[in-house]
This record gives structure tokens, sequence and C-alpha cells, in this order.
């Protein structure tokens, strides 16, 4: 007989100490280990790809296509210095995870601050709506034929690699840019309306929403400047169309997977989704997250992301301690959902949040239920008692920007 909820819940708490006690344990060692064997294949491969070119370009191809599961463990490890656990010293999680960050096109510091909210907000879909993100009934209700085909749409696998251009490539770099110009901006009009104000200050009374403080500006500026340095270098040495053309699709294509994993890590049948009153911090680590039953060499490639459940009940425990964990107190997590790659197109199905019902639900079950028509007819019959309850984005430029 299965075990009600609230006793699974009820046990977790229980043993949550206890559990974080024995695996939230940091090692130098592994740590290193890991960083190595993801780095210099990484470095490797670049230089094998760009020599390639002048061999064949089917072979660049390929060794593209493994570089791009190396930069998808770059970008698992950087995650893990972001949570501070994947060095013992929060110093080298710092220094590592920047470079980290340079070698995946990711502002780390920045990213890792976005992605706090996400741990603290798992499940609540009032607050935070995934790299998706997720529409609620009422929003989409309110959309127009076109709108609803274009969200849907932009939520469409085979959209992935533009997402995941996007969100490693282009905005990181563009949202840099133009805050930069923004705040170049704001320093002269104020200096030129008033010659005796400071350009610190003027500087300081800048804000936007590129970046909250000044950390986090010189982080991302700082990422910026030597990824683009580096590609230059090397582009000045090779040639700018290969270093550029391997670099963009290995990582487009690493970001892709990632956001896809992320994706249906939360996005699921029977995913746990709350409201802001209804939301439980235990319930969404066993109900808002999935056991993702990837392969042995996947598992690698993603430093076991895939124990999801485990990460979000505490972010302090390292990758290299997660399967453990799991295997130790797996009576903890017999009611999490489990999922395989053949799963993952069903899963992505599951792009609006039933915010009267506290689900994720597909596009069909909200036609059945809320009475839409086909995308064909010129109106549309909502519920009366649906009501707007907007989000942030929306929209493939709104996931590009979430996390930035």
């Amino acid at each position: 007989m299965a075990v009600p909820c609230d006793a699974h819940i009820d046990l977790l708490k229980t043993h949550k100490s206890s559990l974080i006690d024995a695996y939230a344990i940091r090692n130098n060692s592994t740590a290193l280990r890991q960083v190595l064997a993801t780095v210099l294949p990484y470095f490797l491969l670049f230089s094998l790809a760009i020599a390639s070119t002048q061999v064949s370009y089917g072979l660049t191809a390929l060794l593209t296509l493994v570089l791009m599961l190396f930069v998808l463990r770059v970008f698992v490890l950087m995650h893990d210095c972001g949570h501070n656990c994947l060095f013992a010293s929060p110093r080298l999680n710092s220094i590592v995870g920047f470079a980290l960050g340079v070698m995946c096109g990711v502002p780390q510091y920045v990213w890792s601050k976005h992605h706090d909210y996400h741990h603290a907000t798992n499940g609540n879909w009032d607050k935070y709506r995934g790299p998706l993100t997720v529409k609620s009934v009422d929003e989409y209700a309110l959309l127009s034929d076109a709108q609803q085909r274009s969200y849907v749409r932009q939520r469409k696998l085979y959209m992935g690699p533009l997402a995941g251009l996007m969100y490693f490539i282009v905005n990181p770099r563009w949202t840099w840019l133009k805050g930069s110009i923004q705040w170049l901006n704001h320093v002269i009009r104020g200096k030129l309306a008033d010659p005796q104000r400071s350009v610190k200050d003027l500087a300081a009374s800048f804000s936007t929403g590129y970046w909250k403080n000044a950390r986090e500006y010189w982080h991302m500026a700082a990422n910026n400047l030597v990824l683009i340095s580096i590609l230059t270098l090397v582009g000045m040495q090779v040639g700018f169309v290969a270093t550029l053309a391997i670099y963009v699709v290995a990582v487009s294509l690493a970001g892709a997977i990632g956001i896809i994993l992320f994706s249906i890590q939360h996005n699921f049948d029977g995913a746990h989704a709350a409201t802001n009153e209804e939301w439980d911090y235990y319930e969404s680590a066993l109900y808002g997250t999935s056991f993702l039953q990837l392969p042995a060499w996947l598992n690698w490639f993603t430093a076991d992301i895939a124990y999801h459940h485990i990460h979000h009940l505490s972010a302090r425990i390292p990758n290299y301690q997660l399967a453990a964990c799991h295997r130790e107190y797996q009576q903890l997590f017999t009611v999490v959902p489990r999922l395989g790659l053949a799963d993952v197109s069903h899963s992505m199905q599951y792009i609006l949040w039933d915010n009267h019902q506290q689900k994720l639900i597909t596009v069909a079950d909200f036609k059945a239920l809320y009475g839409r028509g086909t995308d064909s007819e010129s109106e549309h019959t909502v519920l009366s008692n649906l009501q707007p309850n907007w989000p942030e984005g929306g929209s493939l430029q709104g996931l590009a920007k979430q996390e930035a």
C-alpha cells in the first residue's frame, strides 16, 4: 500500500539533517580530477576540430559534437561552483567557476545568483516559471491565435539549438553591451547636466534590469572581455571562421541539451506546481523534480545532475556525492517521479501552468478543460473566473534573459 504524501514528507524532514551531514562533504582532490578530466579534453577537442577543417568537414562535425558534450559538463561543473559545493574552498569555487563560465560563455557569478532564486522557489509557479517561462492558463487564454501558435512553437524541441544560441552566446554579450552603453550614456548626461557631480556618484545612481550591483556588472564585463580576447587571439592564429563556428555550434547545442534536461526535471505530468500560498519546500523536492534515468555515459557528461531530487533537497551536496546519497536514502525517494529519455518529448508538452488546479498541463488539456476551440477560430470561449496573473518573460527572448 502506498504511503500517503504527508508521510513521505514527514520522513524526509526527519532524515534531512543526517543526509546532509553525511553527503554535503566537498573534496578538493575529487573536484580537481573532475575539472581536469573535463577541461583538458575540451581544449584538445577544440584544437582538433579546428585542425580538422583542413582535412574533412565531416570530421569537424564529429569532433564538434563530442566537444559539445564536454561543454555541457563544463556548464554543470560551473553550476556546482555557483552553489559553492564543487571545491571545499569558496575561493577555489569562485576562480574555477569564473574560468568554466568563460569556457561555456556564461558569466558564472551573475548566473548563479539568478539560479539561487530557482532553488528558493522550486515548485512555486507564482514566482518562478522555469527556463521555458511557462504561462498560466489565465495568460494563455488572453493570447490571440497567432500569439498562441508562436508560444507553442517557441517551446518545441527543434527550437532547442536556437534557445541555446540565445541563452549562451547572444544574450550574455548583448545584455552586457547594451547595459554598458546605457550606463555610459547615463554618466555623460548626468555630467553635462551637473558638472560638479562626481562620476562615481553618477555611476552609483544608475539602475538596470541587466545586473543588480557593481559586482555583478564587473563579473559580466570580465567574462565577456576574457572570452572575446581568447577567441580573437585564437582566430588570429588559426582563422576566425573556424574558431567562431566551432565554438558557437558546440556551445549552442550544449545549451539546447541543458535547457531541455533542466525543463523535464521540472516540467512533467504530475509535477508539483503550487501557488505561493500552497507551496511547500519538501513537497517540491519530492514531487516538483524528476529523477532522470539516463545512461551512464550521459550521467557522466551531466555530472549526475539527473539526481535532481537530491540536488534540490540540498544544493550543498556536490555532484560526486549525489548518486551515493540516493542509494543510501533511496527509501525516502520512492515517490519521486522517474523519467527517461523516451519521456522527453511528452514532458516538453507541459508548457502551461493551471493555477486553478495547481498543476502543469498541455495545450490539448487546456482546450479540453477550458473549452477553447481550434486555432482557426477567431473567437475564444474563456471561463469567466479566469483572471490574468502575469509572470516575467514568456518568449524565447525571455528564456534567454531569465538567468543570463
